[in-house]
C-alpha cells in the first residue's frame, strides 16, 4: 500500500534499466514504467507512449501472471526491458458465485471487494466492485481507491469465442514528496516541504474496454483479434507545479496461431500478427503560487506554463516460429519490425514569438521507423524433467513527445535516436527427486545502447538549474545471474502437515556503464562539466538479492508462509561516491482456508510486515540530491482480513 503513495497507481522499475533513464541530474529513477509492457488477457494495457496505468486493474482477480525479461522487440514492439502478461482467475467449473473479501490494516488500511462469478455452459463472467483506503505512514500520505471491473468470456460455437474488458477507476493519492538523505538517516519522516505546500498527489480517472475475437478455422490456425480503448483524467502537482494530462488511447491487436507436422519427429509452430495504437492526448502545466486568502493553506494554480496536444502512433509487425527436432531439441526464431510517430503541437502563447520573422514552430514531428527486432532461442530436452537453452533478444524504446520539446527553451530535438537493448541468456530448468526439487537457473549478459539522459543548463547567475533537455548518453552492460530452488520437503494428504516447501532465490548483478557522459549536477556546481562515468557500477542497482521464504500447509485448513529479505547497498549517484545501506526485510502471514459444506467457502488471515522494525527504502531517486528517499514504514505493520464466498 505505501506504494501507492509514491507516484500514484501500481508501478514497475526494472533493475538496471529504470536507473538509467531520464532525469534532473542525469540518469533517475523511471516513475511511469517507460521501457516495458503490461497485458491483460492479451488487451495492451500500456499505451502508444510506454506509459503503464493499472488503477482499473484488481490484482485479487489475478489467476496467473507471465514474465518474459529484457528485450522483447520481437513479439511485442517497443518493450525493450520485457513484457508483463496478467491473466485474470477463471470462476469455479460449472457454477456461481458471489463473494466479499473485506482486508483492514495498520494505518488506517481499509479494502473490500465484492465479486460475482459464473461460469455456466459456455459462458465465463468475472464482475468486481472495490473500494480502498489508506491513512498513510507519514503525514500527508493519504489515498483512496474506487473500482469497477468485469471480465468476460462467450463461447459460441466450436470455432468462435468472444472476450471482453470493462474497467473504471478513480483514484487520489497524497504525495510527501522524497526526504533527503539526512531527513532519512535520522528518521525525519516529515516529507518535503515543497510536495506539502503544493498539495501534491496523483489523481486518475480512467475507464479502459477491450473486445477480442478468436476464431478457429482449423485444427492448424487460429486467429484472435482484440480491440481496445482508453480514457483518462490526471491530475497532478508536485514541487514543481500542477499538470493535468487526457490522453485517449485505442488500438488492435491481431494473432494468427499456426501449428504444422511437416514429418514424423518434426513440427513447426509459429504466431504472425500485428499491433496498432494511437493515442491524443492534452497536457496542460501551471505554475502554483501561494493563496493570499490563506498564506498558510495550501498553494494554489498560478499561471499556464505549458499547453501542449500530441499525437503518438506506434506499429509493430511480428512474426517468430519454432521447430521441434528430433532428440528433443527446439530452434526458435523470429522477427519483429516497429515504428513510433509523434506529432506535438505548441499551443503556449508567446507574444514576443507572435513576429513576421518568428523562428519558433508551433508543430513538432518525430518519426522512428522500422526498429527492427530479431530474437533465437535453441532449447534442448535434456531429459524428461530438465531442459537447458540459449536465448537472444533485441528490442527498442524510442522518444516520447516530452523527450524531444523544450518550452523552456523553446527548442526542439527531434534527432534523438531510440535506445536499443540486446540480450544473451543461457539457463536451465527442470525438476529432480522425483519433482520434489524444482530449479531455475540463468546467465545474462543485457546491453542498452544510446540512453536518453538529461542535460541541466544553469540560469543567467549559475544558481540554479533552468530547463533541461534530453540527449542520448552511452550504453549500459548488465551481466548477471539467476537462481530459483524449490524443494518440497514433505508431502500428504492423510497427515497433520499437508504441504511443506522451503523455497530460496537469488540475483547477483554485475552492472557498469560503458562510454557513459552526461552533464552532473551538484550542490554548489547546479550544473557541472560533462562527466565520464564509464566502468563505473550503474547507480541504482545492488550487487545482491536475496529471499528466503517457507510455504505450510496443514489437513486442517490452517496455512503459513514467510520471507526473509535482503537487499544489498546501492550507490545513490553515478561516482558510486553516495550509498545507501543494505537492509533485510520479515514478512509472514498465517491463515484459514475452508470449504463448509458445498455453499461456503472462508479464507480468515492475519499477517506481518517488517517483523523486525528495520529502516528500509521504497525507492531512491537517483543523481538527484537533496531529494534522496522514499522510506516504508520502519516500524512492524500489520494486516488481517476475511474472505466470505457463497456458491450457489
Amino acid at each position: 500500500m505505501q506504494r501507492r503513495t509514491v507516484s500514484g497507481g501500481q508501478q514497475i522499475n526494472i533493475r538496471g534499466y529504470g536507473a538509467g533513464g531520464p532525469g534532473v541530474r542525469g540518469p533517475n529513477s523511471n516513475f511511469d514504467g517507460q521501457g516495458i509492457k503490461v497485458y491483460l488477457n492479451g488487451i495492451p494495457i500500456t499505451d502508444a507512449e510506454g506509459i503503464t496505468v493499472m488503477d482499473d486493474i484488481d490484482f485479487g482477480s489475478v489467476g496467473n501472471v507471465e514474465i518474459v525479461k529484457g528485450p522483447s522487440g520481437t513479439l511485442y514492439g517497443l518493450a525493450i526491458a520485457g513484457v508483463v502478461n496478467l491473466q485474470t482467475a477463471k470462476p469455479g467449473a460449472n457454477n456461481v458465485s458471489l463473494s466479499q473479501n473485506t482486508m483492514f490494516g495498520s494505518y488506517g488500511l481499509r479494502r473490500s471487494t465484492t465479486s460475482l462469478q459464473v461460469n455456466q455452459r459456455n459462458t465465463s463472467l468475472l464482475i468486481n466492485y472495490g473500494s480502498q483506503r489508506f491513512d498513510g505512514f507519514m503525514q500527508h500520505t493519504k489515498s483512496r481507491k474506487d473500482f469497477v471491473n468485469m471480465m468476460g468470456e462467450f463461447h459460441l460455437n466450436e470455432k468462435q469465442s468472444i472476450t471482453s474488458y470493462i474497467g473504471w477507476s478513480d483514484s487520489y493519492d497524497q504525495r510527501n514528496g522524497e526526504l533527503s538523505k539526512a531527513q532519512y538517516d535520522t528518521l525525519d519522516y516529515s516529507g518535503n516541504p515543497a510536495y506539502i505546500k503544493n498539495d501534491a498527489h496523483s489523481n486518475i480517472i480512467s475507464f479502459r474496454a477491450g473486445l477480442g475475437h478468436t476464431y478457429k478455422f482449423n485444427d492448424n490456425i487460429s486467429n484472435t483479434t482484440t480491440l481496445f480503448g482508453t480514457g483518462m483524467s490526471n491530475n497532478a502537482s508536485s514541487a514543481g507545479g500542477w499538470t493535468d494530462k487526457a490522453p485517449v488511447n485505442f488500438g488492435l491487436r491481431s494473432v494468427f496461431d499456426t501449428r504444422f507436422k511437416l514429418v514424423e519427429n518434426i513440427s513447426l509452430s509459429g504466431v504472425t500478427g500485428v499491433e496498432a495504437q494511437r493515442q491524443y492526448a492534452q497536457t496542460i502545466s501551471y505554475a502554483m503560487i501561494p493563496n493570499n486568502a490563506d498564506p498558510t493553506g495550501y498553494n494554489i494554480i498560478g499561471a499556464t506554463r505549458s499547453n501542449q496536444t500530441s499525437v503518438t502512433s506506434t506499429y509493430s509487425i511480428f512474426t517468430q516460429w519454432t521447430l521441434a527436432l528430433p532428440y528433443d531439441f527446439a530452434f526458435t526464431a523470429g522477427l519483429g519490425s516497429s515504428s513510433m510517430n509523434i506529432t506535438l503541437y505548441d499551443k503556449f502563447y508567446v507574444a514576443a514569438n507572435n513576429t513576421p520573422t518568428n523562428t519558433v514552430p508551433t508543430t513538432y514531428i518525430a518519426n522512428y521507423n522500422n526498429l527492427v527486432s530479431p530474437s533465437f532461442a535453441l532449447n534442448k530436452l535434456v531429459t524428461k524433467n530438465l531442459s537447458a537453452y540459449v536465448s537472444y533478444n533485441k528490442g527498442y524504446k524510442a522518444p516520447v513527445a516530452s523527450n524531444i520539446y523544450t518550452p523552456a527553451a523553446n527548442s526542439v530535438n527531434t534527432s534523438l535516436r531510440p535506445e536499443m537493448g540486446e540480450q544473451f541468456e543461457i539457463g536451465s530448468k527442470g525438476n529432480l527427486l522425483a519433482g520434489r526439487l524444482n530449479y531455475e537457473v540463468a546467465y545474462f549478459a543485457t546491453k542498452f545502447s544510446d540512453k536518453m539522459t538529461t542535460v541541466a543548463v544553469p540560469n543567467a547567475t549559475n544558481t540554479a538549474t533552468a530547463y533541461t533537455y534530453t540527449v542520448n548518453s552511452g550504453s549500459l552492460d548488465n551481466k548477471g545471474l539467476e537462481v530459483l530452488v524449490r524443494y518440497t520437503a514433505y508431502r500428504s494428504e492423510n497427515g497433520f502437515i499437508k504441504f511443506l516447501r522451503p523455497f530460496v532465490n537469488l540475483t547477483y548483478s554485475d552492472f557498469k556503464y560503458n562510454n557513459f557522459v552526461y552533464q552532473g549536477s551538484t550542490g554548489a556546481n547546479p550544473v557541472g562539466s560533462p562527466t565520464d562515468y564509464t566502468g563505473k557500477a550503474v547507480a541504482g542497482v545492488p550487487k545482491n538479492v536475496w529471499n528466503i521464504g517457507l510455504d505450510l500447509t496443514f489437513k486442517s485448513g490452517l496455512y503459513f508462509n514467510a520471507v526473509y529479505m535482503h537487499r544489498d547497498a546501492i550507490p545513490i549517484t553515478s561516482d558510486g561516491l553516495l550509498m545507501t545501506d543494505p537492509y533485510e526485510l520479515l514478512n509472514s502471514k498465517i491463515g484459514y482456508r475452508k470449504s463448509l459444506g458445498q455453499h461456503f467457502d472462508i479464507d480468515a488471515y492475519f499477517g506481518a510486515n517488517n517483523m523486525m522494525s528495520k529502516q528500509y527504502y521504497q525507492m531512491v531517486f537517483i543523481n538527484q540530491q537533496p531529494d534522496t528517499y522514499l522510506p516504508g514504514p520502519n516500524n512492524i505493520n500489520y494486516f488481517g482480513g476475511l474472505n466470505l464466498k457463497y456458491i450457489f
